[in-house]
């Protein structure tokens, strides 16, 4: 069978498929030489606003004017020590967004069992299980608080302990996506 194919007859089987369903492509993050060059570049040409930077890291977070999403592009300064992983421009990670809290568990149960887990955190407005795909490339599965939920977090960027069964006893039933 021919790569065409194969791609083609995929996703047709679907009552073997045991994964989440992401609902939409929410944000992008990438690596960058200066971030205030490149916030810079955004917020210009783009017209984008910087809605948070991040405490302790070289990183901005950008929104685009009348979205209704908390961030819409991370920048994120690489470091120039040679230790680190990061030594080049480029996409850190994209994050798809599903509906609910559950199927944010679930995301993590089905990454867990395919050994593509790696992590999770809070994020203040959106809640967070991380990823590598075959290839070794990062992602991020979010769920988004509702909106009147972000409080301070609406112009912040944190890391923060994800305790995902607290977050499921308050959070259940609720959809954002």
């Amino acid at each position: 069978m021919s790569q065409t194919e194969n791609l083609e007859n995929l996703g047709k089987e679907t009552e073997t498929h045991v994964g989440f369903h992401p609902k939409r492509l929410n944000h992008a993050v990438l690596y960058v030489k200066d971030v205030t060059t490149s916030a810079n570049f955004y917020t210009q040409l783009m017209n984008m606003e910087i809605v948070a930077t991040g405490a302790g890291m070289s990183a901005a977070f950008l929104r685009i004017k009348g979205s209704d999403n908390h961030h819409d592009l991370g920048l994120i300064q690489i470091r120039s020590e040679t230790k680190s992983r990061i030594l080049s421009p480029g996409l850190y990670h994209l994050a798809w967004q599903v509906a609910t809290i559950e199927e944010l568990r679930l995301a993590k149960t089905v990454l867990t069992a395919h050994n593509s887990y790696h992590g999770e955190a809070n994020h203040g407005a959106t809640l967070s299980i991380y990823g590598y795909d075959p290839d070794g490339i990062d992602f991020e599965i979010m769920w988004m608080l509702p909106r009147d939920s972000w409080g301070a977090y609406e112009n912040m960027a944190v890391v923060d302990y994800l305790n995902l069964d607290e977050a499921l006893a308050k959070w259940s039933g609720v959809a954002t996506a």
